[in-house]
């Protein structure tokens, strides 16, 4: 996957595409792949990098969710359920299951999430990955050693399943190349253009080059999460705004804090949500939040009071509580929930919403990872009735995503790129497999191979999507940020004015994981 490639292919369009996608998050990836193996000539367009905004800062699980069971949702349940078996099925190298915990301080908690989280595993039918079962006082202190045991009753395991969206996210990039689409990042849509009141196409950007381009289309998919109502009011300069940015926020911590390979949930916040405690490239995931907020942003800053609010709950059930300073990186994502301004965001479903306007532009709204699968077929079934192209069933169930390896296991530092793995490991460069940092795995040639064959452009395109460094450790990462720009400069030709750019710019995007 080679960006000159791709730029070369809309500069040598002869024909309108079937489907150009604006947004390269999840939805507008995953549609990029189910358009294209449906043999659609498709185009995406990103404005910054692959997954740049929420699609890289979720909570990192593919699951049903179980406080959907709660408000009622068993459709989404049941539709979630069924994606995670077809994303462990087809993406085994990035999707594996693992064991979440319930500490229980009541016999009749102990009845509650049982009996729920058994219909949980009934909802998933052959796709259930393990039986839930109920652990006894002692069994829950063993397998979680660092929880507090006051009033401990016992504990409810149940199985879900975790992944790497980043990465994730570039392996449905580069199979929607394989399947014969053209992926761009760095590239926005300024305009849609129209022709007798029906969208034909758009004028987009090129930021690297600074060229720009008139691109025909059959139809025109808006996939931009959160920025939706920016690409609606091309088209609708009066239109109101369906979605209800919510912030997300996830602290990292040290293991140290909650040893075991087991996640933890927490069934019911202070405010009525659920909180995890995850096991996380041997770090301590712990989120998440649920702040409506007013401005969007790709890389949205934390509010003081999400950090005081995590911290709070997981210390009220860790022998150790964290404190501020124990945080090793922290950040945030925003929801695009679809609702009415007066729900509030924890009750809100996450099902998705397509819709057309009068002109033909699609747009495709809410969601989550779990379901981008869905979300992209039911967005292309659409693509295809409004756009008049020929009418073909999606395939994107049956396919092995990019580096499918179902052998691999996480005792390999490169088991997320699955089978190109040991291609990776015989790169030829100066430190080879040797990690550039102390607390995060990041070698010379993961950074070449992300140059090479995921279009990584810009230093945090590294350091923060082709490789999770910059969630793991922050001010680590920073640290070793300076020999990775070298490493990029010397690879794309670049002089040392560049590397000085990037260097602040990065700098200036990661002080916002950092816990002052």
């Amino acid at each position: 996957m080679v960006r000159v490639d791709q730029i070369k292919a809309i500069e040598t369009a002869k024909e309108p595409w079937d489907i150009v996608i604006i947004g390269g998050g999840a939805t507008g990836l995953g549609a990029a792949l189910d358009g294209a193996s449906r043999g659609h000539k498709t185009l995406l367009l990103e404005k910054s990098d692959f997954a740049q905004g929420t699609s890289s800062k979720s909570t990192k699980l593919i699951h049903g969710g179980v406080r959907y069971l709660k408000q009622g949702s068993l459709r989404l349940v049941f539709q979630a359920l069924k994606e995670r078996g077809i994303l462990l099925k087809n993406a085994p190298h990035l999707v594996h299951k693992i064991s979440f915990i319930i500490p229980i301080y009541s016999w009749w908690n102990l009845l509650f999430y049982g009996v729920g989280l058994v219909f949980y595993d009934m909802l998933a039918g052959n796709k259930r990955i393990e039986s839930t079962t109920i652990l006894s006082r002692k069994k829950t202190q063993t397998l979680l050693p660092n929880l507090k045991d006051d009033h401990l009753v016992g504990g409810i395991a149940y199985w879900d399943a975790q992944f790497n969206d980043a990465r994730l996210a570039i392996n449905l990039a580069r199979s929607a190349v394989a399947y014969g689409a053209t992926v761009i990042n760095y590239c926005s849509v300024s305009s849609l253009l129209k022709k007798k009141g029906e969208i034909c196409g758009v004028i987009a950007k090129d930021h690297i080059s600074g060229k720009e381009y008139k691109i025909d289309a059959k139809v025109v998919l808006n996939a931009t999460g959160v920025f939706s109502n920016h690409i609606r009011q091309m088209d609708q300069p009066d239109i109101k705004s369906n979605i209800i940015p919510s912030q997300g926020t996830h602290i990292v911590l040290d293991r140290k804090f909650m040893l075991g390979n087991h996640a933890i949930l927490i069934p019911k916040t202070s405010d009525g949500r659920v909180l995890f405690s995850i096991p996380w490239h041997d770090k301590l995931l712990v989120g998440t939040t649920d702040y409506i907020v007013d401005s969007i942003d790709n890389n949205p800053t934390p509010f003081s009071e999400e950090i005081d609010y995590i911290l709070k709950i997981i210390g009220d059930y860790l022998k150790k509580q964290p404190t501020r300073k124990d945080i090793l990186s922290v950040f945030s994502g925003l929801r695009p929930l679809v609702a009415r301004k007066n729900d509030k965001t924890k009750d809100i479903s996450r099902n998705h919403s397509i819709a057309v306007s009068q002109s033909g532009l699609v747009s495709i709204t809410g969601g989550k990872w779990t379901t981008y699968r869905k979300m992209a077929e039911d967005a292309i079934d659409v693509v295809q009735s409004v756009g008049g192209i020929e009418n073909h069933r999606s395939k994107t169930a049956e396919i092995k995503l990019d580096g499918f390896d179902s052998s691999i296991t996480n005792k390999n530092p490169l088991h997320m790129y699955g089978c190109f793995s040991t291609e990776i490991s015989t790169i030829d460069s100066s430190t080879g497999n040797s990690s550039l940092g102390k607390n995060f795995y990041l070698s010379e040639n993961q950074i070449l191979w992300g140059i090479r064959e995921e279009m990584a452009i810009r230093l945090e395109d590294i350091l923060a999507r082709r490789s999770r460094c910059l969630l793991q450790d922050a001010k680590e990462t920073i640290k070793v940020a300076p020999v990775v720009a070298k490493i990029m400069a010397d690879e794309l030709g670049h002089d040392q004015r560049w590397v000085d750019n990037e260097l602040r710019d990065f700098k200036q995007a990661a002080e916002k994981y950092i816990m002052n």
